[in-house]
């Protein structure tokens, strides 16, 4: 069999691996990239002002094409207009050198590379500069008058593409030949090139401002969440009176006041459940406080185990000394046998006086309730033991106590009214217990024969017969036993716990 201590001391391994694994995935967790909610914000805030932007410049790129197009198509076709109104006269008049003359004025203009008068019948009559060849010109006036483009290039001259402008020779409703006059589409390039650069500079200007502008509009819109997240981390440690002081009028306003009257309700609750586990055990206040709705008076029957540790004499110590120590005596003893039945899965029922009741087994059931019971009851002498060492060497008065542990089937729950309850266990265990610790002398613990029989008990301590006594309301006699001590194994962990106690409460006192 397990002892008890040996079932802590795995509960601890248990809880020290979980630590372990914990602690490993939260570093495992580390090597995940965390990206802050305000980088993300930023990034999102830039795509979209970017992709605004990139959209406008296409858009207005685009626009500036087309108006730039429709502006040399306007100009082209009224200057060709132009020049066939003038050139009219001459044509009719066969004034050929007129012609070349108003040709090579023509083409003085920058803007203009070529000018060409077709006649009627398809033949050059002057021309100048950069013009189609008389096959592309043929082809394009029988088939459309709109503009049209052409390549062009010489051994003098890189190639180039050029636009033609055509317009007719008009007399009377007559028509007497064709002008075409040619632009160098590369003006309109160039000028599309410096309206792109400039647009794509004042987009990259403005995407940087933008970019700028979404960095801190995103630290000052992430910088509540970083607050409240930080805030809820100090919730999750434990602290419950952090409070956020973000002072808006809007959700993120609303969201810091919900939060704060959360931490301000978390932290009453936990200043009741602190207060109220004083009152109860930890365990016992962590069952009603878990199902609340379900408080009510009733109980059940459990197999339990109950302890009872009363001081000797207390009457006699109490005359001998102020109230102020009395009470620090019994706290400071009761403290200790609070300590010592945790440690071996007990808890408080109640405080009697100058008497400690502890039960074992509930309200979480376990199977060495009864050992746990016994090996407590040993601590609680050895301790107290060890304490009058100490209280002698100071001059001061040694307190013994006398124990009775029982076990068995018993009622435990929450018994009183429903204004007015205690959680508590009843019944002839529980009297009797109390009976045992009655007759015991001091530093006794005094058990029943039955409970010493059992398996796990009495291989683990050394107990004497003591005396048969008669229990009121049971018609047969009883056989009690002395303990004595806890095995030598046992017994050599149990001192190593009391030096722990004693150095903690050492530690707290100085």
């Amino acid at each position: 069999m397990i002892s008890s201590w040996n079932k802590n001391q795995a509960n601890e391994a248990q809880l020290n691996n979980i630590t372990i694994k914990t602690q490993a995935k939260d570093k495992d967790s580390h090597f995940n990239i965390r990206i802050p909610i305000a980088i993300k914000l930023a990034l999102a805030i830039t795509l979209l002002i970017v992709s605004g932007m990139t959209t406008l410049g296409f858009i207005i790129l685009e626009n500036q094409k087309a108006v730039l197009s429709q502006q040399i198509n306007d100009m082209g076709s009224a200057i060709a207009e132009q020049f066939a109104s003038s050139a009219s006269e001459m044509v009719l008049s066969d004034d050929n050198l007129g012609l070349q003359t108003l040709v090579n004025n023509l083409v003085d203009n920058k803007q203009i590379k070529g000018a060409v008068i077709i006649s009627d019948k398809n033949e050059i009559l002057v021309s100048t500069g950069t013009i189609p060849s008389i096959e592309i010109i043929q082809k394009k006036l029988s088939n459309s008058k709109a503009p049209f483009v052409f390549q062009w290039s010489s051994l003098m001259q890189p190639q180039d593409t050029f636009i033609c402008f055509d317009s007719p020779i008009k007399f009377n409703q007559l028509i007497a030949g064709h002008v075409l006059i040619t632009f160098s589409k590369q003006q309109m390039v160039k000028a599309l090139e410096e309206s792109r650069f400039i647009i794509i500079m004042v987009t990259a200007l403005m995407t940087l401002i933008a970019i700028l502008i979404a960095f801190v509009m995103s630290r000052h819109l992430s910088k509540p969440i970083h607050n409240l997240v930080f805030a809820s981390k100090a919730i999750g440690a434990g602290d419950y009176r952090f409070r956020l002081s973000e002072r808006r009028n809007d959700e993120i306003g609303e969201l810091a006041c919900a939060f704060n009257t959360m931490a301000h309700g978390l932290l009453q609750k936990t200043q009741v459940e602190d207060v109220f586990s004083r009152y109860v055990s930890s365990n016992v206040a962590q069952k009603i406080l878990q199902n609340l709705d379900e408080v009510e008076v009733g109980g059940k029957h459990v197999t339990a185990s109950v302890l009872f540790a009363d001081i000797v004499g207390f009457t006699s110590i109490s005359e001998k000394l102020p109230p102020e120590e009395i009470a620090s005596l019994l706290n400071e003893y009761f403290s200790h046998i609070s300590n010592i039945a945790k440690l071996h899965n007990g808890h408080i029922d109640k405080f009697m006086g100058d008497c400690a009741m502890v039960v074992f087994g509930v309200p979480d059931y376990t199977r060495d309730h009864s050992l746990n019971a016994i090996t407590c009851a040993i601590m609680i002498r050895n301790t107290v033991a060890r304490l009058n060492e100490e209280r002698l060497k100071q001059n001061k008065i040694p307190v013994h106590f006398k124990i009775g542990v029982n076990s068995g089937v018993m009622i435990a729950g929450n018994l009183g009214s429903s204004d007015r309850m205690e959680y508590t266990v009843i019944g002839d265990p529980v009297n009797l217990a109390s009976r045992l610790a009655g007759i015991a002398e001091s530093d006794q613990i005094i058990i029943l024969e039955e409970f010493y029989k059992q398996d796990n008990v009495s291989q683990y301590i050394d107990a004497t017969q003591h005396k048969i006594i008669r229990v009121r309301g049971k018609q047969d006699s009883v056989s009690t036993w002395i303990v004595h001590d806890i095995d030598e194994e046992q017994r050599e962990l149990m001192d190593q716990k009391i030096e722990a106690i004693l150095g903690s409460s050492d530690k707290s006192s100085s």
